[in-house]
């Protein structure tokens, strides 16, 4: 293993052991070396989505779009730190390019249905939601306990999709 994959290992095992500060070390030190490292740059977004550096996170994200436009974990990533920031446009469009690529990917389909609720466009939401629920029985539950949806916890056509 190389020294640019070593750093990016460490990178890992320091943000999976809860050391996010010491995992942009290790990230910054593999884009040091190779700027163009897109694990890396997500991954450094992700740690800091997790210190609550949305806009610092998306600034990653999009540098990593830069390079694989595709990227589904960079694109649904941008998307929670725009929800994060209230910008649910924006976010949903990240949400809808990654549902243009991979039709039924419900982690997609399951934030673009929260971003909804959000937005007020319940009836949209609630169709989404459903659609994940036929997908993948887990967000259900996932769903019931889930602050975005607390406006709407008392919507009858809610409770049936939860129940």
């Amino acid at each position: 293993m190389n020294e640019v994959e070593e750093l990016y290992k460490l990178g890992v095992q320091s943000v999976n052991l809860g050391s996010p500060r010491q995992a942009l070390g290790y990230f910054n030190k593999v884009l040091e070396k190779d700027p163009n490292h897109v694990n890396a740059l997500v991954k450094k977004g992700n740690v800091f989505g997790k210190l609550g550096k949305y806009h610092q996170a998306i600034s990653c994200y999009d540098t990593a779009l830069s390079l694989e436009p595709e990227n589904l974990l960079a694109l649904i990533n941008k998307g929670l730190s725009l929800h994060y920031l209230q910008d649910y446009d924006g976010a949903i469009q990240c949400y809808d390019k990654v549902l243009q690529i991979k039709p039924d990917n419900t982690t997609a389909l399951y934030n673009k249905s929260s971003s909804l609720i959000l937005q007020n466009k319940i009836d949209e939401g609630l169709e989404i939601l459903a659609k994940v629920i036929k997908l993948d029985y887990s967000y259900k539950a996932k769903a019931k306990y889930d602050i975005d949806f607390q406006k709407i916890r008392l919507d009858d056509r809610f409770k049936r999709l939860i129940l």
